[in-house]
């Protein structure tokens, strides 16, 4: 059966769906998603959650700052029931050695408007109490991130843009997208024809596979990256900030009331999307436990509930790719994002749909996030990136 429609969005997570409520909210009704499984059956079921706004370049900083309003205050400014939103605060802690770059970090994020402020060693102690920090640390802190709800956002955005007149269609996967004389023409499944003027990858960590068969090269690289869950005991530590360290490479934040959720982003394989253990291995508990606990001592108490291994889609420099695909017409991109997509999924929908209908995006300068960047040799230049922050 061959259908027309406006355009078609590859991919049901948070930024899948994202991209199909923007579209729809400017005009571009008959879209479609094509998810393979279930949404947010990929990363973004897998995500850790964290939101936060801790970057080194702008570009990231701005989209994370810009999309901050709509976890506050999806129900008002999308129009669904607000997913679920934990406000936590969030402290990024460095050594001595990297003190500068820090620092420089905080400097971007204020020109963006990001409420976060350098904090000296008594206010760490009032912010997270029960942690163990050293005289010579420096400390970021962020009063209003914390952590909310992937797959119930990118639920909420579907169900919206299904309500302004996109169509969603799960358990049937994109084979191919048809191109005629290099401009999208086509995206097949096994039962179906869609045939339009425009198709948008955010298909995560299956994106070189799409490529591939357009004979389109990208430095993207699918890697497994595992978190896990502790049971706090006891009263040491009734309750604690998210956040990042860098002295002893993990991030966490909290769970519920009595737990922590705890990973570490330098630990990362490449794995094949389709075949990949989702389970965390014993070796990798208990090395991240163990860093864990020099910094919340009281934590080696817990106990083991449970965890799980997802997947990231890396860049070299940890950056996405947001833009058109030069020498496809009517053929964009959205994927790359290094385990950050989740926090930036609301600017990043905004800023495609503006590319796609628009020709050019406001929102957000996203010109460091261009396809061709690494070919280039234009890529981001990270000062001090945190880059075991989920």
């Amino acid at each position: 059966m061959t259908q027309k429609v406006d355009a078609i969005v590859i991919g049901g997570g948070v930024m899948g769906a994202s991209i199909l409520y923007n579209l729809a909210s400017k005009g571009l009704k008959n879209c479609v998603l094509l998810e393979r499984d279930t949404l947010g059956s990929g990363s973004t079921g897998r995500s850790s959650g964290l939101i936060r706004m801790h970057y080194s370049t702008r570009v990231n900083a701005e989209l994370s700052w810009k999309s901050f309003p709509y976890f506050l205050h999806f129900d008002e400014l999308i129009g669904q029931q607000k997913p679920q939103f934990i406000k936590t605060g969030f402290i990024a802690i460095a050594g001595p050695d990297s003190k500068e770059g820090l620092m420089k970090n905080v400097s971007i994020q204020k020109e963006v408007g990001i409420d976060t402020e350098i904090i000296d060693l008594k206010q760490a102690n009032e912010v997270a109490p029960g942690f163990n920090f050293n005289d010579d640390e420096v400390f970021a802190w962020e009063p209003q991130s914390g952590h909310g709800d992937p797959s119930g956002t990118a639920m909420a955005y579907a169900k919206q843009a299904e309500q302004l007149g996109a169509k969603i269609v799960l358990k049937s996967p994109a084979e191919q997208i048809e191109l005629r004389k290099n401009k999208v023409f086509a995206v097949h499944t096994e039962k179906e024809t869609y045939e339009t003027e425009i198709a948008i990858l955010a298909t995560g960590p299956w994106s070189s596979q799409f490529l591939s068969k357009l004979d389109i090269e990208l430095p993207l690289t699918a890697t497994r990256h595992e978190v896990f869950l502790i049971k706090r005991q006891g009263n040491q530590l009734q309750n604690h900030p998210s956040g990042a360290d860098m002295t002893n490479m993990t991030y966490f934040r909290p769970e519920g009331n009595d737990m922590t959720l705890v990973g570490n982003g330098n630990r990362e394989h490449v794995a094949n999307p389709d075949q990949y253990n989702p389970k965390p291995s014993m070796d990798y508990l208990e090395d991240v436990w163990l860093r864990l606990s020099k910094r919340i001592p009281s934590i080696t108490e817990g106990q083991y509930f449970t965890g799980y291994a997802g997947l990231y889609t890396s860049t070299p420099d940890t950056h996405p790719i947001v833009d058109k695909i030069d020498g496809f017409d009517g053929l964009y991109i959205c994927t790359g994002f290094s385990g950050h997509g989740f926090k930036l999924a609301p600017a990043v929908g905004i800023c495609m749909s503006e590319l796609i209908i628009d020709g050019k995006v406001d929102f957000v300068d996203i010109n460091p996030l261009k396809a061709d960047r690494f070919s280039k040799g234009k890529q981001n230049q990270i000062s001090y990136e945190f880059r075991v922050i989920g």
